[in-house]
């Protein structure tokens, strides 16, 4: 089978089919041949997909943005690819770059960089280098399921702990709990906060939506157990997706602030290259009944089209769905009590790793 054909959709996976990207004019590639790729022609069942982990040694960790409507201008992202499988993830185009599909592929074949810390101090002790706050979970989950056993995040934050260096984390995941005790000492001193992502909490939808990732009740029991242990706890609502999941934005909001988070956002679902196609198969697949409304609705947002790509626009969408979302989301932060997402943290008390020799007393 190749793997740029239409597949049979797997349980707990999020892509219903492996595509492969044109962008790049890569060639396809086969299967890897062995027994269990047959399976399918034997038993009639799919194959089980496998998640394997390639190593990647990066020259450097640290990545830096110029986007206007990005409250950051640097990031680290411990992995490429995502085990949490969910639908709408824009950064499931990137795994072209390796020759691999957006879909499936983007899920199961993933990449860990365990020189990250290494990587990260030898950064921080450059000479010149000017602190500001590190966003952790930008483009793939820094709590994936594969965190567990890696621990590339933990090793992140250790070097981070140590240089007093403030930093963000997004993730969807309650595995960011094991790290809390790193976590909240930092979050005391104004150096770290956390944001989780909740776009729904009715369990059957998160099901296909975000297959991999824990459930909307564990992510609210995340968001409590922060706030308790005096961490800055957001929620962010991203995405947004019309006709699946928007009539839960106040139920949203409301569970957020009833386990302690201070602030929340939103944005409406962004579908950049390969995931409009991976998207709309979903929608075939898990919700043929308002496939066309969901699609609809999405591009009126959109100016007419799947995605939107410029700056502050596709954060926020356009026209009247977008407007009436901007005020729903208003009025209940309103009622609730629920502040902004703006996030501020120190940066006086950064102080370089020590060097080599230095390490040694």
């Amino acid at each position: 089978m190749l793997s740029g054909m239409a597949q049979r959709p797997r349980p707990v996976r999020g892509a219903t089919e492996n595509p492969l990207s044109s962008r790049f004019n890569l060639p396809a590639r086969a299967a890897d041949g062995d027994w269990l790729d047959a399976r399918e022609a034997v038993d009639g069942a799919p194959p089980r997909l496998r998640t394997s982990v390639t190593v990647e040694h990066p020259r450097t960790i640290i990545t830096r943005n110029q986007s206007p409507d990005i409250p950051f201008d640097r990031s680290i992202n411990p992995y490429r690819g995502c085990e949490h499988g969910c639908i709408y993830c824009f950064a499931r185009p990137s795994h072209a770059f390796h020759d691999l599909s957006p879909g499936l592929d983007f899920e199961s074949k993933l990449f860990a960089k365990p020189d990250a810390a290494t990587l990260l101090r030898a950064e921080l002790g450059k000479r010149g280098y000017a602190c500001a706050p590190i966003a952790l979970g930008t483009n793939t989950d820094p709590y994936q399921p594969i965190e567990r056993d890696w621990r590339i995040t933990r090793a992140v934050l250790e070097v981070l702990a140590a240089c007093r260096h403030p930093f963000t984390i997004t993730t969807k995941s309650d595995r960011v709990l094991r790290d809390l005790d790193l976590i909240a000492p930092m979050a005391a001193d104004g150096l770290a906060a956390v944001a989780l992502s909740i776009t729904t909490l009715d369990a059957k939808t998160a099901m296909t939506l975000e297959p991999r990732a824990p459930t909307p009740q564990r992510r609210l029991a995340a968001v409590r157990a922060l706030a308790e242990a005096g961490v800055p706890t957001y929620v962010s609502i991203a995405p947004v997706i019309p006709a699946i999941t928007d009539h839960e934005l106040e139920a949203i909001l409301s569970a957020a602030a009833g386990a302690g988070a201070r602030g929340a956002f939103y944005l409406p679902v962004r579908l950049p290259w390969e995931v409009a196609p991976l998207f709309k198969a979903w929608l075939a697949e898990h919700f043929p009944d308002r496939a066309g409304k969901v699609m609809a609705i999405i591009q009126s947002l959109r100016d007419g089209r799947d995605n939107d790509p410029d700056f502050f626009s596709r954060m926020r969408g356009s026209g009247a769905w977008a407007g009436l979302l901007r005020t729903r989301f208003g009025i209940a932060c309103r009622k609730l009590g629920l502040g902004n997402a703006r996030i501020t943290l120190r940066t006086d008390l950064f102080r370089p790793p020590a060097g080599p020799q230095g390490e040694l007393f």
